[in-house]
């Protein structure tokens, strides 16, 4: 019975994982109805509807997404003995959740996918850009791309994929009708555009040539829960902006934005890849994240 039962719950995951019947009997080459009825026999004994059907989508209920994890790390401790005992790594497979936030994740991510899609044909990728911080686990990823992260939350791991330099920086035509600033606190006289989630404002700290430390208020007047837009704001002249180097390494090289105050420094960023702590990580996040490495 057990064995039978790891068998469905190996087709369950397939079948969500290819959103169909079909796809996941094919995958492990049943039919579309091996499939339902593994799925079938999975509902009957747990007691519960483990997937909502219609004419065209599957989605999970709350009891298919807590069998979805566990399979997940049934999964995964079946390929870890493969693993050990053929002296083989595993084949990574099924689909990579990525969150990221919206501009640096683009930078990021979109170049070094299609290598890594070549690479492992059997695997699938998701990704949501967003600047929304999400909850890795609650939402379902596996891998989650964050800025500035020095503390991974509880059950989370972070390993930080490279450090980058921000920049305080405006378009020239800002600067049109108006002086530059020559010290630090000279821009609490003009205005600024700032970075803001969930309503939460965050302030500047920018430190002098002599090592002293400033916090600069400003008129942030222009408040933007999206790097990019930040970016097209301060592309637009509607202020001065602390963005990302990696984010305007372009803009900066075609003078379509100039660095203020060059001399003063600001707190370098880590950009890191947080994953849930598991024991045994699936191949196919364990190996995005040494592809993401290697590639940058």
């Amino acid at each position: 019975m057990a064995g039978s039962k790891i068998n469905d719950i190996l087709l369950f995951l397939m079948v969500v994982e290819t959103s169909s019947f079909a796809g996941g009997g094919k995958t492990l080459g049943l039919s579309r109805s091996a499939a339902g009825k593994a799925v079938a026999r999975l509902e009957d004994h747990y007691g519960a509807r483990l997937l909502n059907r219609t004419t065209r989508s599957l989605s999970l209920t709350e009891e298919g997404r807590a069998l979805y994890e566990r399979g997940l790390t049934l999964r995964t401790a079946l390929e870890a003995t493969d693993e050990a005992m053929s002296g083989k790594p595993g084949v990574p497979q099924g689909t990579l959740r990525i969150t990221a936030p919206d501009a640096i994740g683009r930078r990021l991510l979109l170049p070094v996918v299609p290598a890594f899609l070549k690479q492992w044909p059997k695997v699938q990728i998701e990704i949501s850009f967003s600047d929304r911080v999400d909850n890795l686990v609650d939402e379902g990823f596996d891998l989650a791309i964050r800025v500035g992260l020095t503390s991974p939350p509880d059950g989370l791991i972070a390993r930080t994929l490279l450090t980058d330099e921000p920049v305080l920086c405006a378009a020239p035509t800002f600067f049109q009708d108006r002086s530059r600033p020559q010290r630090v606190e000279q821009l609490d006289l003009y205005d600024t555009l700032e970075f803001a989630s969930r309503g939460e404002r965050q302030g500047w700290r920018l430190q002098e040539a002599d090592g002293t430390w400033v916090r600069v208020q400003g008129r942030g007047r222009l408040r933007l829960e999206s790097g990019e837009a930040l970016r097209d704001a301060a592309l637009a002249g509607m202020g001065i902006a602390i963005l990302p180097r990696l984010m305007i390494e372009v803009d900066l090289a075609e003078r379509r934005l100039e660095r203020v105050l060059p001399d003063i420094n600001i707190a370098h960023v880590p950009i890191v890849a947080l994953y849930p702590h598991r024991r045994l990580l699936e191949p196919r996040v364990r190996r995005f994240i040494d592809h993401l490495v290697e590639s940058l």
